[in-house]
This record gives structure tokens, sequence and C-alpha cells, in this order.
């Protein structure tokens, strides 16, 4: 029974053009647009799903899919960094921000570390695998990093590394534990 799962991350926000840890702000004018305007090149799936953050809720919204929040989907808790831009914690707490960009174990944050978000993903997919079919999920940057380590079968320590642009489609395709990756697919109409 093949499983076909297909990522995609939200429009743009206020909180990632100034490069803070999201905050709840809704989606820019712009980036309500542009998910508007992807809606056509969406596939239809069997099942819609979304992190439960603002800008998953309205990029799904947008791109006219009624997606059912999905709390294991979430994005990653950065605790007390919450609102902050990342320059803003770098100069207050370099060693904190270097800790948890290399340690995947690491949240000087007081929040969750990468290891436990990546095995919650890894989790999610797992007994989501059980419904064959498509199933299209807005979720979080970080959502796509964990399920792509997992699909590669590659370390925790590359979760910084892997880049997700806003309103791209990233496919993960398999069965038996054995996936197959698309990855960055714009979506355009």
């Amino acid at each position: 029974m093949t499983f076909r799962l297909v990522l995609v991350s939200p429009a743009f926000s206020r909180s990632l053009r100034e490069a803070r840890f999201d905050d709840g702000a809704p989606l820019e004018p712009a980036g309500l647009a542009a998910a508007r305007a992807a809606a056509p090149g969406l596939h239809a799936a069997d099942r819609y799903l979304a992190s439960p953050t603002a800008r998953c809720r309205e990029t799904a919204t947008a791109l006219g899919v009624a997606a059912h929040d999905t709390a294991e989907l979430a994005a990653l808790d950065v605790g007390r960094w919450r609102g902050r831009t990342l320059a803003e914690v770098g100069a207050a707490e370099p060693e904190a921000v270097g800790a948890w960009l290399t340690d995947p174990a690491a949240a000087p944050h007081g929040g969750e570390p990468v290891r436990a978000l990546c095995a919650r993903a890894t989790a999610w997919l797992a007994a989501a695998t059980e419904d064959a079919g498509r199933t299209l999920a807005v979720v979080e940057p970080e959502i796509v990093r964990a399920l792509v380590l997992r699909a590669l079968d590659a370390p925790e320590s590359a979760f910084w590394r892997i880049d997700v642009p806003p309103l791209t489609a990233t496919e993960l395709t398999g069965r038996s534990g054995r996936w197959n990756l698309r990855a960055g697919r714009p979506l355009t109409p």
C-alpha cells in the first residue's frame, strides 16, 4: 500500500521576513495573494492537514483546502525565544544559539529540542502511513526538515542544513518504511 504525502510550506509572513521566531502573526497580504494564486497548482488529496499555527491555517485556507489542525505537526516550541528575532537572541545569548544550532538535544530556550521534534514527526509519519492514498499537509518548515531527515535516514545534525522556501511542496512517497523524496517544487498555477 503506497502512501503519498505532500508537505506544503506556509506563505510569507512578517515573522519570516524579520527572521523572527514565530509569534502567531498572520500572513502578509503578498503572502496571502501568492497562496491564492498557487491554489490551482495543487493536486487533490484524500486528507488535508495543517500545523496548528496561524500562518499554516491561513495558507491552507488561501489554497482552498479545509485542513484539520494536527497537534503532532505543530511547530518547534522555542520557549522563551518565541516572538524574538534570531539577531536579538544571538546578541543576548550567543552560546545558547550556538548550542541550539549544533546539538539536536539542546533546548536552551526552555522549549522543545530538535531531537524531540524529529521523534514526534517520525511517530506521526509511521501512524499516518496506515492510510493509503494522498495526504496534503500545510506545515511549518521544521516539520518538513524533520520528515526529510527521516525519509533519507539522515542524522539530526543535518536539520538546519535543509532550506524550505515559502509555498513549496515536498513530496514523500513510500511503503514498508522506504521513502522517495521530491523536494522544493514551487506551487505555481
